[in-house]
Parts: C-alpha cells; structure tokens; sequence
C-alpha cells in the first residue's frame, strides 16, 4: 500500500476491521485482539462506542501513525509521476 492509499483509509471518521487490516498488515486473529485492545482502553476513559468501529484518529494515536510523513511521501509520489510525464513526453 502506497503513502496515497493509506491516507485515503486515515481520512475516514471511523476505523473498521478492514481498515485496520489495510494499515497494520495483521492477519484476523491479531486484528481481533489488537481492536479489543484499543476499545477497551477508549471505553476506560468513558468513550461510547458503536460496534465494531474506533475512532480513525484514536487509531493514528495508538499505532503512532505520522500522517505529516505520509501527506510529504504522497506529495513527492505525485512530483515523480508528473516529471516521468513529462519526460516521456
């Protein structure tokens, strides 16, 4: 998954358990234990929760995700296929 990708997913309001197979690259039985985690945490500190969502940025949070990192990533990724443009031109 590129820079782009991820920070599509990261965009979203609420994280899923695709979601969070996309970001972390975890298998299902690791997804499962890795979301109970991050719920349990959020519900002792008086969050309600709808099932089976997390918050997306409670997520960025846990997994100490660098969105600054990934939006300069994206960026230089564009700057690259536009000058591959226009030297093919």
């Amino acid at each position: 998954m590129n820079a782009h990708d991820m920070l599509e997913i990261l965009s979203k309001q609420w994280c899923n358990t695709e979601d969070l197979k996309k970001l972390t690259g975890l298998g299902k039985n690791n997804i499962s234990k890795l979301k109970t985690k991050i719920r349990k945490e959020l519900m002792s500190k008086g969050y309600k929760l709808p099932t089976k969502l997390l918050p997306m940025n409670e997520v960025v949070n846990y997994l100490k995700i660098d969105i600054e990192y990934l939006n300069q990533i994206a960026k230089n990724n564009v700057k690259q296929k536009g000058e591959k443009f226009e030297n093919n031109k």
